[in-house]
């Protein structure tokens, strides 16, 4: 001051004085000012609190100013552009991202909620109990987080004749088996297979296949081997070896789709008792003429007398009584064509009521009545029915073999 009081006159001295000391008012005066408009803020950053006092004008400026960077994802209490007030309360929050992936889609979500559970409902995202997820819904949340949702959908399951609706996110079939614990045995059939990927709208279907084997028994016919007996009258016979019926054995191999059968493979024969042939000796010994000659009316008469004493009688007018050997047999038997019709065309499914006999004895179409079986048509042949031998057709095979061989009255109704 000593210095430019020496350089400036006294006139000149006062002004510079003089503003100087203005100056110092005014700076005096705008500290004074600025100190007094100061507003004190509390600011709550991500939970932590802090009071600062402070000129800015907006809460943007404040922001700035407290070092913090914010971003349009973050949640803050107060408009950005708002203008600060004392005693003003901000409340910031730094927004995380995290990306979800839904079945392979992708998307960029930015949330302040502290776990999975809070960041589904606030972004409606909904999570079924059946769908496989990468976090708990009580996982807090981290920024870049991943959280990925495989949504699951119902797959029908047909076992067979059980159907089942279950929940799976996708994978192969045969995981999806597992994990609902369905075994295959090896006969089983799969369809789609094993590797397959499951899908909604193609359902699962397994056919559990048995095989199993039955043995049936069959009766074989013995053959009829007959002997010309020169000792023996002409037109009778007798019974050498009264024959035996065999037993077949055979095997077979039926399998079973979901219970049912659906095939029967023959696979093995066995002969469990040999058939015998059945002996007939017939008789070729003519009969001696008798040395005197009758009447016509006394030969009649004699005629008549020994009639009734034949295995042939005519007791009626067109009707034909004889004793005949017989045996049974069925649609199914041994030896026969299997198609169920008679050498005549009868259906025997039918019509049950059917014999078979030997043509030259019983005329095919004959309407007969047998003893113990009643009346029936003789409509049928056979390879062993020859002479005086009838076989009667029954349904079963337990009837066939129960009736066995007996001696029957036949008579020809016409």
């Amino acid at each position: 001051m000593n210095f430019i009081s020496k350089l400036l006159p006294n006139s000149a001295r006062k002004w510079v004085l003089s503003g100087v000391g203005l100056l110092a008012l005014i700076a005096f005066s705008g500290f004074i000012f600025a100190e007094a408009t100061k507003a004190e803020v509390i600011i709550t950053d991500n939970g932590e609190k802090q009071t600062i006092t402070t000129n800015a004008d907006t809460v943007e400026e404040l922001l700035a100013e407290a070092g913090i960077t914010y971003s349009k994802h973050d949640e803050l209490s107060q408009d950005i552009d708002a203008a600060i007030e004392d005693g003003m309360t901000i409340t910031y929050e730094t927004a995380h991202k995290v990306t979800v992936l839904i079945d392979g889609n992708e998307k960029d979500y930015y949330t302040t909620a502290d776990n999975i559970g809070e960041f589904l409902n606030e972004n409606s995202i909904s999570v079924s109990d059946h769908d496989d997820t990468s976090h708990e819904r009580n996982a807090a949340i981290s920024d870049g987080m991943k959280y990925t949702i495989d949504k699951a959908f119902q797959v029908t399951i047909n076992d067979g004749d059980n159907e089942e609706e279950v929940w799976t996110t996708g994978g192969t079939v045969g995981e999806l088996l597992k994990t609902n614990d369905i075994s295959l045995d090896d006969e089983d059939e799969l369809k789609p297979d094993k590797d397959s990927e499951v899908k909604e709208d193609n359902p699962i279907t397994i056919t559990r296949v048995e095989k199993v084997t039955d043995e049936v028994k069959e009766t074989v016919d013995y053959q009829v081997e007959e002997r010309e007996d020169s000792s023996l009258e002409k037109g009778k016979e007798k019974v050498i070896a009264q024959g035996q019926e065999g037993v077949l054995v055979k095997t077979f191999e039926i399998t079973k789709e979901n219970g049912e059968e659906v095939s029967r493979d023959l696979i093995d024969e066995e002969v469990e008792q040999e058939s015998e042939k059945r002996i007939v000796a017939l008789g070729k010994k003519e009969n001696e003429p008798d040395s005197n000659l009758t009447t016509l009316s006394s030969e009649s008469s004699n005629n008549t007398d020994n009639n009734s004493g034949n295995d042939t009688d005519n007791n009626n007018e067109g009707e034909k009584t004889m004793h005949m050997n017989a045996t049974a047999y069925t649609v199914d038997c041994i030896g026969c064509n299997g198609n169920g019709y008679t050498a005549t065309g009868i259906n025997l499914r039918n019509n049950p009521n059917v014999v078979s006999v030997d043509p030259n004895v019983i005329p095919l179409g004959s309407k007969v009545w047998v003893e113990g079986y009643g009346e029936a048509i003789a409509g049928d042949t056979g390879g062993h029915i020859k002479g005086n031998r009838i076989d009667l057709h029954l349904e079963s095979q337990s009837e066939a073999e129960s009736f066995g061989r007996k001696t029957v009255e036949v008579r020809i109704l016409d």
